[in-house]
């Protein structure tokens, strides 16, 4: 018997997030009251049961029986009965962008005040982000990156460590990502604008690749870069990070930036104890600006 709590920030992904255990397979029940939870946990224990794999959704929405989740939890535990929480989260401005997208309140916002309302939910749910066994933050996931990490860990049950890196490019004239824990520059590389042939293609082309990487200065950096990542990685999972987000500039961020951020990504895409993504934020922003 496989028992998965799904919970986390309301805005964050639990609902698609349970859809998508469902289409593996997960039996599932969302929005549970709380005080039925340990009779769910016993019907699951029990021998004669048919359900090999339960997923239950639990969150905010229980209102005041909220306060006796910590102790329901016990409960299970004194049942013997293993489950595992998967915790999702997002940052407070992605789900603010997220309630203001789809038009709703936020179940302890009132009228309108979203980030109360965010502000609240984390103080009420730190005791089950402590308590996960994985966190997920969706704040710069797909869906299908999503459903990605979630077949690696209740499918193919894979090791999972808890971090989600995003690896991104970005022109310094279009501004430092905010959200960016790491910032490189690139711009000491010879730079391809100034070839006529290359000046319309992106780092995504084999001809400007070439170009960008034919360099010791090029193969030095990245050199140096991953050997960087392979150090710092592992300390910040061991630190408990869930999120990291590197950023690697050039000028307009269409060709050097590019290179690097995917040569980066090919050497962190095979590691299996952590997900990675790939994100080219300004590539096309020199196309729209020339249109103008």
């Amino acid at each position: 018997m496989r028992f998965v709590i799904v919970t986390g920030m309301s805005g964050a992904g639990k609902s698609t997030a349970l859809k998508m255990l469902e289409d593996m397979g997960y039996f599932c029940v969302d929005n549970l009251p709380i005080p039925l939870i340990q009779k769910f946990a016993e019907m699951l224990a029990a021998p004669d049961t048919e359900i090999d794999k339960a997923a239950l959704g639990i969150d905010i929405r229980g209102g005041q029986a909220f306060k006796g989740l910590e102790e329901k939890l016990k409960q299970i535990d004194e049942l013997g009965l293993d489950y595992e929480i998967l915790f999702l989260d997002a940052g407070d401005d992605v789900l603010v962008k997220r309630y203001k997208e789809t038009r709703r309140q936020h179940p302890l916002g009132g009228a309108g005040h979203i980030d109360i309302g965010i502000a609240k939910e984390r103080e009420k749910i730190a005791f089950l982000k402590m308590q996960s066994t994985y966190i997920l933050d969706t704040s710069k996931m797909l869906t299908r990156e999503l459903r990605l990490e979630l077949e690696k860990i209740f499918v193919e049950g894979k090791d999972f460590k808890n971090l989600y890196i995003t690896v991104m490019s970005f022109g310094f004239k279009y501004g430092i990502p905010q959200d960016a824990d790491l910032v490189f520059d690139v711009r000491f590389l010879p730079n391809p604008y100034y070839i006529m042939d290359l000046r319309p293609k992106t780092g995504n082309d084999q001809e400007v690749r070439e170009y960008v990487m034919d360099n010791d200065k090029a193969r030095e950096f990245l050199g140096k870069l991953t050997e960087m990542m392979e150090f710092l990685i592992p300390n910040y999972i061991l630190e408990g990070k869930n999120q990291l987000v590197i950023a690697i500039g050039c000028t307009g961020g269409k060709h050097r930036s590019v290179t690097l951020a995917n040569a980066l990504y090919q050497f962190l895409e095979p590691k299996e104890s952590y997900g990675v993504r790939i994100e080219h934020r300004d590539i096309g922003k020199d196309a729209i600006t020339k249109a103008k």
